[in-house]
């Protein structure tokens, strides 16, 4: 029998390369940024990683290239702690790689290069199968082919496992997988697409979201906190107060401690509480993988 997971994370790989800049370039203009930067990213990786960090089992499912940015992606995965039987390699072909910008305010700009996350497909669940079956929650996003996640989400939905999908970025859902999750996690810009309008009051959001066809619903709002809807309840869960260094991965901390606290039997509400507090450690240092906390990192409730 495979031993039990908290969290099998099925997404991602990429290398960040990030630029500081005082102001973003408007089309056309060029803009001198600080060094660059190369850190460990993905938003399946981010998701893995975060959870290991705050003390979850966590195994990853996806694919890097046969380079240099794949190597230090397994090597940066491996010292978290987190499964890799299933992260496998395709000869030839890039490793995913986000270009990411960083205001002075901490807020990012991110263009995703796939490479080899694009080559993620059925045949990579099929051999995960047993890890999948034997997690608690299969987190989701959507950086890896739309057929991969459709078929891990039915192994994970079939085996008594918790599926949560972060929406990310933003695509069309099929009924099906929409109906299997539990919960839909998304910001207001993924809130809006989903449901084809203008940003509105979060509440009304959150409420519309779970009425749309999963079984609950979470809507992230950086130091604002989030909001969580499922069945007749709509909750609010405040963030403690963070000063924001840089906002990348703080959302993927979010949706790790989210899902690390749901394997561990906690309520949905339960669980935003302590995740909103993952969030706000994270902006407090740069990166994404480097700036998760460990569990006496987090702030107070």
């Amino acid at each position: 029998m495979d031993e039990r997971w908290d969290v099998v994370v099925v997404g991602s790989v990429n290398a960040d390369l990030v630029v500081g800049v005082d102001r973003r370039p408007a089309p056309g203009e060029t803009v001198l940024g600080s060094d660059l930067a190369v850190h460990p990213g993905g938003k399946g990786a981010n998701q893995a990683v975060a959870a290991a960090r705050l003390g979850g089992r966590a195994a990853l499912v996806g694919r890097v290239g046969d380079d240099g940015h794949g190597a230090l992606l397994r090597e940066a995965l491996a010292a978290d702690g987190v499964g890799l039987d299933h992260l496998a390699t395709t000869p030839g072909v890039p490793t995913g790689v986000a270009l990411i910008t960083v205001g002075p305010d901490g807020d990012n700009s991110i263009i995703v290069s796939p490479g080899a996350n694009a080559r993620l497909g059925p045949d990579d669940v099929a051999a995960a199968r047993g890890l999948i079956a034997a997690a608690s929650v299969v987190s989701f996003q959507l950086e890896v082919p739309p057929p991969a996640v459709a078929a891990a989400a039915r192994v994970a939905a079939g085996a008594g496992g918790r599926v949560v999908l972060n929406l990310s970025p933003p695509a069309p859902v099929p009924a099906e997988l929409l109906a299997r999750c539990d919960p839909l996690v998304v910001n207001e810009h993924e809130a809006a697409f989903l449901l084809g309008g203008e940003r509105g009051d979060p509440r009304d959001t959150a409420a519309a979201l779970a009425r749309s066809g999963p079984r609950s619903a979470v809507v992230t709002l950086g130091a604002d906190g989030a909001v969580v809807a499922g069945g007749d309840r709509v909750t609010a869960i405040p963030a403690p107060r963070a000063d924001a260094v840089d906002t990348t991965g703080a959302g993927d901390a979010f949706t790790a401690a989210l899902c690390l606290r749901l394997a561990r039997g906690d309520t949905l509400e339960d669980a935003a509480r302590y995740a909103v507090r993952a969030g706000a450690a994270a902006v407090r240092r740069r990166g994404a993988q480097s700036s998760f906390p460990t569990p006496t990192e987090l702030p107070a409730p």
